[in-house]
């Protein structure tokens, strides 16, 4: 269907003897903010980075707006952008010097990268600090130019890992509401292990435990599924121990 942006199935990766993740899919449309929820250590960065093409999958398939990752990687890794949850970033830089810098390596034509890295700092509330070094802004503001990075090429999809880990509350409101702006034009994945996030932010949920995905659905499948659970904290924490049980 034209609206599905992301579209994998059966993911499954291997490190030597251990399966970290085992036949997990996805499917993403345009428009919808994705919450991958889970523990630590649970499978969502090594899923991520599936997703974004910086890991290859043991097994499955991941196709970006039709076009699959795998056999195609430069044509569908143009319509990605991705934030690990340790940004990417040159200290040493300012912050249009590094963005300029991303939008080139995402091949943004010369003429455009100008316009391109305004129209980033704009949507991230980094308009005022093109100027200064990277490695003198606040993490919060750190933050935003790893989530300006991520979408300088105006990518169809974004994979955000952790994108408010370590930021105070003040920080995370703000992020939050960024990443609900960016849902409006662009199909977006989070990664979070914070519950409150989820429902905050995300259109639907899917739920990792030990490498598989043990739920996906929006919030009221899961209270349909749950009804004795009275919020997303108790549903999860059930969800979890059932997969430990059968594990």
């Amino acid at each position: 269907m034209p609206d599905i942006t992301l579209n994998a199935r059966a993911l499954s990766r291997n490190f030597g003897l251990r399966t970290a993740v085992r036949d997990v899919g996805f499917e993403l449309r345009q428009g919808e903010v994705l919450g991958l929820l889970g523990p630590n250590g649970a499978g969502k960065t090594t899923t991520l980075q599936m997703l974004a093409g910086c890991l290859a999958p043991t097994a499955g398939t991941i196709e970006i707006c039709g076009i699959d990752l795998l056999e195609q990687p430069r044509q569908a890794k143009a319509l990605l952008g991705y934030l690990p949850e340790t940004p990417p970033l040159y200290r040493e830089l300012t912050v249009d010097e590094y963005l300029r810098l991303a939008a080139r390596l995402r091949r943004v034509a010369k003429p455009a990268v100008a316009e391109a890295v305004e129209s980033a700092k704009r949507r991230c509330g980094l308009a005022e600090v093109g100027k200064r070094l990277i490695g003198n802004l606040s993490k919060g503001f750190q933050q935003r130019v790893g989530i300006a990075q991520a979408i300088v090429h105006n990518p169809r999809v974004v994979i955000l890992d952790e994108p408010t880990v370590g930021l105070d509350p003040i920080q995370i409101r703000e992020i939050r509401s960024l990443v609900r702006e960016l849902g409006r034009e662009h199909s977006v994945i989070l990664s979070t292990h914070i519950l409150p996030e989820v429902e905050s932010v995300c259109d639907r949920i899917q739920i990792m435990h030990l490498g598989q995905l043990v739920f996906s659905g929006d919030w009221e499948e899961l209270k349909q599924r749950h009804p004795a659970q009275s919020s997303l904290e108790e549903a999860f924490i059930q969800l979890t121990r059932q997969q430990e049980e059968s594990a």
